[in-house]
């Protein structure tokens, strides 16, 4: 009825993202029938509630990261404007959703106050194109978390580390080897993703949860092959979040993967920042896996 394509992802997840393509108008006529479906879906469960107060309409819109400081406005003069003139709650997320270079805007208030304050978003969108490259959120679905350690991939189950099936170990292996490294900027991941209960959680813990339970299986971990040096190439819209604030990432990478990661000073005119890890090939690949993963 929109004239709208659109696109709902696949997935057992708890959530899913639906994508709406188009003409603006259609667009428009395509959020305004979620958001009346939306009231109509909250209406609907009232009647057998107790509560007096209708709930607001919530929709989580899914915003390149690149795009959000053209949303905010200067001390956040943009947000606080589409707030005033449509009624809606606006609030764009500080930390950008697990594995990608977007953020949640999350808009909440009656079907017609989203509708004008989607169509503000799309006007601050088209105005401020994303830069550089995207790398989308996808939501993973529901799972036991994965740990590799000495070549072999485990799942946790209570207390204990059970083997897991031969497949995943095969991956591990194969992305463990000194191989071309995934640029990020790509979307196809180079490492496997872990997840927990449909949540992402900070490999960084994961890989800590892995020294801590299998100390006696990463002999590898003890040797002191020659140290080496790898160097990648990091667009300068992505350094932000492999920093981390006040440079708590980057620490935490050099912690957990024992290697030593220099970040070049940004120069002018480059899009681009060179980081150079040193270490053993060990140190190195770990290192990668986690800058990969921030």
């Amino acid at each position: 009825q929109s004239g709208a394509r659109i696109n709902i992802s696949e997935g057992n997840c708890p959530e899913r993202i639906v994508t709406i393509t188009g003409p603006t108008d259609a667009i428009f006529k395509a959020f305004a029938m979620i958001a009346y479906k939306f009231e109509e879906d909250i209406t609907n469960s009232m009647s057998n509630s107790t509560a007096t107060s209708k709930p607001p309409v919530t929709l989580r819109l899914v915003v390149p990261a690149s795009q959000c400081g053209s949303l905010i406005g200067k001390g956040g003069s943009k947000i606080k404007e589409i707030r005033e003139s449509t009624g809606a709650q606006v609030q764009v997320a500080g930390d950008m959703l697990p594995n990608s270079t977007e953020r949640a805007v999350t808009i909440s208030g009656t079907p017609d106050a989203i509708i004008q304050c989607v169509k503000q978003i799309c006007v601050v969108m088209l105005e401020s194109p994303p830069k550089g490259a995207t790398i989308p959120y996808r939501p993973k679905p529901a799972s036991t978390p994965v740990i590799f350690a000495g070549g072999q991939a485990y799942t946790i189950q209570g207390q204990y580390a059970i083997p897991h099936p031969d497949q995943l170990t095969k991956l591990h292996q194969l992305a463990m080897q000194q191989t071309p490294f995934t640029p990020l900027g790509q979307t196809t991941p180079a490492f496997p993703v872990l997840t927990v209960a449909g949540k992402q959680q900070s490999s960084t813990v994961l890989l800590q949860q892995a020294i801590t339970i299998f100390p006696c299986i990463c002999p590898g971990l003890d040797a002191s092959p020659p140290a080496s040096t790898h160097e990648l190439t990091i667009p300068n819209d992505l350094i932000g979040c492999i920093i981390g604030r006040q440079g708590t990432k980057i620490n935490e990478i050099r912690q957990m993967s024992g290697a030593q990661i220099k970040i070049a000073n940004a120069t002018e005119g480059s899009s681009e920042r060179q980081i150079t890890i040193t270490g053993t090939p060990a140190n190195i690949s770990l290192a990668q896996y986690l800058i990969n993963a921030r």
